[in-house]
């Protein structure tokens, strides 16, 4: 049985039929980072810090009542830093 002959496609060929055609200078000059064109997006898919090393604090579950974690969210971001740091505080934990 013959082998069949390859057809190579030349950088030209890649060129012609591509949808995204290689970037210029004036290009990257134009383009903005993603978090400023998407922000929404990006704080959507932003990532935390990961698993530490050596954790300090330990998952447990907790039951609040509605009144309590609404007081503390109001606050805005960092709430449940916030309630570990009441607690600390009224424990005399430091």
């Amino acid at each position: 049985m013959p082998t069949a002959k390859k057809k190579g496609y030349s950088a030209r060929d890649l060129q012609d039929v591509s949808d995204n055609p290689e970037w210029t200078k004036e290009d990257f000059a134009k383009a903005k980072p993603f978090a400023e064109v998407f922000p929404e997006l990006a704080a959507s898919i932003r990532r935390g810090r990961g698993p530490n090393k050596a954790p300090t604090k330990k998952l447990v579950s907790l039951r609040l009542s509605g009144q309590v974690i609404e007081a503390y969210k109001a606050k805005g971001p960092g709430w449940q830093s916030r309630i570990d740091a009441d607690l600390r505080r009224i424990n005399k934990i430091k």
